[in-house]
């Protein structure tokens, strides 16, 4: 598993919090103003909302929408009136109290414990584990159902509001627990409201983090999180091509990046750019964590805001990443649920909302789980089903997991050959 960084410019730009899931997360830091202490207070709002709310909504005018009045990491608590003119109102179907039924719908704990016997604090686990270098007597269950369903659960109370000034990559995020009603302002870049681009329109998307595995027909939600915790297991997986039970049998294995759990690579993974807005702990290291490999300060930092509405929690304590299986998952979660332009969302691409351009079109793109690993991972374009291609797990995890569920996917396009990136 490796770190690296990738330009965050425009990856943060529509409806994304800047996420990309490979062996490790994939940004580049951006300047942003740094962050107030926190406190709620009661302003009366100065935007008018559009007719049909701000969901999907771009190129929102300046007197429809002008930003987010709050200092950044600061609290507001929201009436009625202000839920509904500017974060299009709380879906009941999308509550946290029917998460645990949509989990339950699609995948039985004993088929998921089935799936993957060989994850991280499993029975089978230990008996592998026990004597080798990596060995953890007190290792819980960390990709547990339980953890899974708990994760969904508190990841279904979020909506995060990103809004971008046009043509630039400067922006605001804003995320609202539903529950609380209390929204909080977590990501201000320097310029958002300088003299020049108070000139320009802002673009505004909310994503409903409550939708996963609860938008399309039965099939498509059993497909989606089949995708999901395919592309999961490869990323974490320790199994080999003659490993006992099997290859696919060995997802979820791991859970920190093994360089820097062991101290082979010592980097701190603090960035410069970004150490003004998310300040690295002294003894700290932001190393690769979790199932997506959470690195950099600055990602344990947005997370930290995003999950908790203070970014302190995971900067003091990253290592929470790697010991809170459930807050392993909603790191996972929240990336799945948001696109990075011009990518759309892994979770639109599984559940059919994501329909093709033309420019996509021409690039062999169509929908599907081979879709949904460009949306994870460009580099690993226009490639089949061979042997020593990462594709042949991720599509191996996708049809066993798909097979037990009891989903027909003939015909869709499950490798990336002949796609090129997004």
């Amino acid at each position: 598993m490796t770190e690296a960084k990738r330009s965050v410019s425009r990856s943060l730009a529509y409806k994304s919090v800047g996420i990309a899931l490979s062996s490790a997360l994939l940004l580049s830091p951006f300047t942003a103003a740094a962050q107030s202490q926190n406190s709620v207070v009661s302003k009366e709002s100065t935007t008018n909302p559009s007719p049909g709310g701000l969901t999907k909504l771009r190129g929102l005018s300046l007197i429809q929408y002008k930003g987010s009045f709050l200092d950044l990491g600061e609290h507001r608590l929201l009436s009625r009136k202000d839920i509904v003119q500017e974060w299009d109102d709380i879906d009941p179907d999308y509550s946290p109290d029917k998460s645990i039924e949509a989990v339950k719908a699609l995948l039985s704990e004993q088929d998921f414990e089935q799936l993957f016997p060989y994850r991280l604090g499993s029975d089978e686990w230990f008996k592998v584990a026990k004597g080798k270098e990596y060995y953890k007597e007190n290792q819980s269950d960390y990709f547990s159902y339980d953890n899974l369903i708990q994760a969904v659960q508190e990841v279904s109370n979020l909506k995060i509001k990103i809004s971008t000034r046009s043509g630039t990559p400067s922006q605001e995020i804003v995320r609202l627990d539903k529950e609380a009603k209390v929204e909080t302002l977590v990501l201000r870049s320097d310029d958002f409201n300088s003299e020049e681009n108070k000139m320009k329109t802002i673009e505004t998307v909310i994503v409903d983090c409550g939708t996963f595995l609860k938008e399309g027909f039965k099939k498509d939600r059993k497909r989606e999180l089949a995708a999901f915790l395919a592309n999961l297991s490869h990323e974490t997986g320790g199994g080999w091509a003659d490993a006992p039970g099997g290859e696919l049998k060995w997802g979820l294995f791991w859970n920190e990046n093994i360089a820097g759990r062991t101290g082979v690579n010592m980097d701190a993974f603090v960035d410069p750019a970004t150490a003004k807005l998310f300040p690295g702990v002294n003894g700290q290291r932001y190393y690769g964590r979790g199932p997506i490999m959470l690195s950099w300060n600055f990602n344990y930092g947005l997370f930290s805001s995003i999950i908790y509405g203070d970014k302190n929690v995971l900067l003091k304590n990253p290592e929470q990443v790697a010991a809170d299986g459930k807050l392993g998952y909603m790191t996972a979660i929240l990336f799945w649920m948001t696109p990075q332009d011009p990518k759309p969302s892994a979770h639109d691409v599984m559940v059919g909302r994501w329909k093709p351009n033309s420019a996509e079109k021409a690039k062999g793109l169509v929908p599907g789980f081979g879709a949904s690993i460009l949306v994870l991972n460009g580099l690993e374009a226009d490639l089949g089903e061979t042997i020593g291609s990462p594709v042949l797990r991720r599509a191996g995890h996708y049809r066993d997991i798909t097979k037990r569920m009891g989903v027909d996917i003939t015909g869709e396009k499950i490798d990336t050959l002949n796609m090129k990136p997004f």
